[in-house]
């Protein structure tokens, strides 16, 4: 069962980071909390009238837990390469969630259809590897593609790899994530 009032936390430290960088409030403070001071990885999505309007996050537990839901925050409003800088009348209509992570696991497979036969849908997130090209959906991305075979396509085009036959040496881990989000905002 999820933390909620934890998920309040992370939620409230996404928003004043952000809010801060539109000059829309004070600078974030990390809560005297131990598990903020643990290394985490963290996505930040943000959504505007239901849509996505950035996402960007962490795959390794390279930074306190804190400081990676500032990071990220920050990365999901103002760089997200799809999208202009989050701008400050924007700010009440974004809808923040955070993904806190859990440690990859390795996949063993032969072929990708020992592959897919191991993803469960709804529940793993999932990493590719081939060569330099990489990419990862959060579990959340199985509301839009619930078919497996569906899912590793979109998933690979993402990592710029061929979707219409079999990657040689392609690597896998999947992921869970806790997840807190905020109620939807009101359309802009």
């Amino acid at each position: 069962m999820p933390d909620t009032d934890f998920g309040t936390t992370l939620l409230a430290l996404a928003r004043t980071a952000i809010a801060h960088r539109l000059g829309r409030g004070p600078a974030p403070v990390i809560p005297d909390d131990p598990r903020l001071n643990e290394k985490g990885a963290t996505f930040i999505t943000l959504a505007k009238d239901g849509e996505l309007r950035g996402c960007i996050g962490s795959l390794r537990r390279s930074r306190e837990l804190g400081e990676d839901v500032i990071h990220n925050a920050l990365a999901a409003a103002f760089e997200d390469s799809r999208f202009e800088p989050l701008a400050p009348e924007e700010l009440g209509a974004v809808a923040i969630e955070v993904s806190i992570l859990s440690e990859p696991e390795f996949l063993d497979f032969f072929g990708e259809e020992e592959l897919l036969a191991q993803l469960r849908p709804g529940e793993d997130g999932l990493i590719i590897f081939s060569g330099c090209h990489s990419a990862t959906f959060l579990p959340q991305v199985w509301e839009q593609l619930p078919e497996p075979r569906q899912f590793l396509a979109a998933l690979k085009h993402k990592a710029g790899l061929p979707t219409n036959r079999e990657v040689v040496e392609l690597m896998a881990a999947r992921y869970h994530v806790e997840k807190f989000k905020e109620t939807e905002r009101e359309p802009s």
